[in-house]
């Protein structure tokens, strides 16, 4: 990758400006099919667009007691680390991320700080709601982070003896990988680690039945409740972005084999289509809200022993 293809692939392709369209035309979809499954009509699909444009127009709100600087950056950074993580999944036949980039490792890292910054922006809003979501978020992130962790190390565990070493952690060749030797998801090897993984979906992206933190009959909002106009706006572009880095992400590990060129390309968004509909939207549609207290037990009972239970069987067998 040529040096002025970085910030292209940070801000145009596959991150910044496509994924931010992706990931807000899908959350289009997954709120016009969760009204259909209610039986409602339902926003329309351009709905997202709509918001963000009106949120931009708006005047953002400081409350007295907070802490300026970081009440206004942590949305920011929030953002930009998003924009970051996207051009880091690759698409097979498509895009190719350098190395020079990161691992699935620094995506990781990555991962965790939309999480961290809505814990930031909680705390220095000064809001009561903003503390207790503050809590919430970060009891809910010690307890998805560890099956995720065991998930990420089963699959490198694998790729790692598949190629005569010990573990990778390059997506790259995880995807060559499956490309060779056929998808994980058709490895029963792989299926504890499979949903384990489909586990951390709604948990990571805060919706039911795990959008304890932002639950808006309980903490109205919790760390969002004081944001509004442009710096609101930044939290939905992050949501948006971190919604497809997820998804993409998903396919990655499990499922990324797709022909080459255009056609590859609409493999991809089929797939994330489908993941958004299967992960997402009839999940947060059929349950109900979970306390923290029953999350964080859940993510430590089923999530944490599948993982575990896939990784063992990878170096064992």
């Amino acid at each position: 990758m040529q040096p002025y293809a970085y910030p292209l692939a940070v801000l145009l392709f596959p991150g910044g400006l496509f994924a931010l369209v992706l990931g807000l035309a899908l959350k289009g979809v997954d709120r016009r099919l969760a009204a259909r499954l209610q039986r409602r009509v339902g926003p329309p699909l351009a709905q997202p667009f709509f918001d963000l444009v009106k949120l931009a127009f708006k005047r953002t709100m400081v409350p007295d007691i907070a802490s300026q600087p970081v009440f206004l950056g942590a949305p920011l950074v929030g953002a930009a680390t998003m924009m970051l993580a996207a051009a880091m999944v690759p698409i097979a036949g498509v895009y190719t991320p350098d190395p020079a980039l990161g691992n699935l490792l620094v995506l990781l890292y990555l991962l965790a700080i939309p999480a961290v910054v809505l814990m930031i922006a909680g705390s220095a809003s000064g809001s009561p709601f903003g503390a207790i979501g503050f809590s919430r978020e970060m009891a809910l992130m010690l307890a998805y982070e560890g099956p995720l962790v065991l998930v990420v190390a089963a699959i490198a565990v694998r790729v790692g003896h598949g190629q005569g070493g010990w573990a990778s952690f390059s997506l790259t060749e995880i995807v060559a990988y499956q490309a060779r030797h056929g998808a994980f998801l058709f490895d029963p090897v792989m299926w504890p680690a499979l949903l384990a993984f489909l586990a951390f979906y709604p948990a990571n992206l805060g919706i039911i039945p795990f959008d304890i933190p932002e639950a808006e009959t309980e903490v109205l909002e919790g760390p969002l409740l004081e944001y509004s106009g442009p710096a609101l706006g930044l939290f939905k572009v992050m949501s948006a972005l971190k919604s497809v880095v997820v998804l993409s992400l998903g396919i990655a590990l499990f499922f990324p084999t797709a022909p080459s060129g255009v056609a590859g390309l609409a493999v991809q968004l089929c797939k994330l289509l489908l993941l958004m509909l299967v992960g997402v939207t009839l999940v947060r549609v059929s349950c109900g809200r979970m306390r923290i207290d029953q999350a964080f037990r859940f993510f430590l009972k089923w999530p944490l022993a599948l993982s575990l239970a896939s990784l063992v069987a990878v170096v064992v067998i």
